[in-house]
């Protein structure tokens, strides 16, 4: 096993929770003690224990045998936890980490503080924080003893990165779509409850669902977050007319805000966008958007409804929900 492989798994587990963590990034670590993966975690959400912290519970709870008590997504708890284990416990330790430990203290204390406090054999990093203000976290990790290394597979993890990096000066438009392994989109629900209970995720982080007068008027829908039992998404209904019937029950959820305009100049604003529609948002939205979402069921239609666009595509990761594929893409351009 060599650096590149460990830092691949950290991506890996980075990218099942890509977005979700919003307004934080996605991020990844895997923990190696003499030669042996002891885990592999992820940021989960924003505010909670950080990929580092979450790995080396995790490396905890396999070296000892032993399982924590407390809530390990309460970052607190978890570094005051990890600062009264004995001094060498992680000595033996290599960590592995998709983004440079943070220097600052916010929502959770900082990272690379509590790395520079363990005392581990080496701390591998992929890329630097792109934000000045939160980097230095390399400079507080090194205490002249750790072996430090940066740089491992940097480029996939910059691409991590991107939608972080944008919706710090503007909003990142997510395009998802859904459809059969022969392009075809209609025909009820083609996604499985996996890909389904995964847009509800999305729809709970995001600043706002952006869908077509179409879809309010054809699909008449909730577009609501009950797979995840959350609060339903903020709606904005682009559209040239406003002659919707206010008794669907997408303007009857309660705690939510519907914007109905033509205009699309909130998207100059730093946030986080999904869209969702068809063919004709796409066709509109194709100088706005950055990243589209494809979860591809493997499925067969004769329904006729397909995206008649032409867009190059980059695909950036793939992975899957239950049976779906479901495939992260970068627009290059049509």
């Amino acid at each position: 096993m060599n650096d590149e492989f460990y830092m691949q798994l950290a991506l890996n587990k980075a990218w099942q929770y890509q977005c979700l963590t919003y307004p934080n990034p996605a991020v990844g670590a895997v923990v190696v003690c003499d030669g042996k993966i002891v885990s592999i975690e992820a940021h989960k959400k924003a505010g909670t224990s950080h990929a580092e912290v979450l790995a080396l519970l995790s490396a905890y709870e396999n070296i000892s045998g032993t399982t924590i008590d407390f809530d390990r997504l309460d970052a607190m708890l978890a570094h005051q936890f990890l600062l009264a284990l004995p001094k060498d416990f992680f000595a033996k330790c290599s960590i592995y980490v998709t983004l440079e430990p943070c220097s600052h203290t916010g929502k959770t204390p900082s990272c690379a503080g509590l790395l520079a406090q363990l005392h581990l054999k080496e701390i591998v990093i992929a890329t630097k924080d792109p934000i000045e203000e939160h980097s230095g976290g390399l400079e507080i990790v090194d205490d002249g003893n750790t072996l430090i290394k940066v740089g491992i597979l940097e480029k996939s993890a910059k691409a991590l990165l991107e939608p972080f990096i944008i919706w710090q000066k503007r909003s990142f438009v997510l395009f998802k779509l859904a459809q059969t392994s022969n392009g075809r989109i209609g025909g009820g629900y083609l996604s499985s409850k996996a890909s389904l209970t995964h847009v509800h995720k999305l729809r709970e982080v995001c600043d706002t669902l952006l869908i077509g007068g179409n879809t309010v008027r054809v699909d008449r829908p909730t577009l609501d977050c009950r797979f995840t039992n959350a609060k339903a998404p903020n709606i904005h209904i682009y559209t040239q007319g406003d002659n919707f019937d206010r008794d669907i029950p997408l303007f009857n959820v309660l705690d939510r805000d519907v914007t109905i305009g033509s205009s699309l100049d909130f998207l100059e604003k730093p946030s986080f966008i999904l869209v969702e529609g068809g063919e004709g948002m796409l066709n509109i939205l194709k100088d706005r958007v950055d990243w589209l979402l494809i979860y591809q069921t493997p499925k067969l239609s004769t329904n006729s409804l397909t995206y008649n666009t032409t867009m190059n595509l980059q695909f950036l990761h793939t992975g899957k929900k239950d049976v779906d594929m479901m495939i992260w893409s970068k627009k290059l351009g049509y």
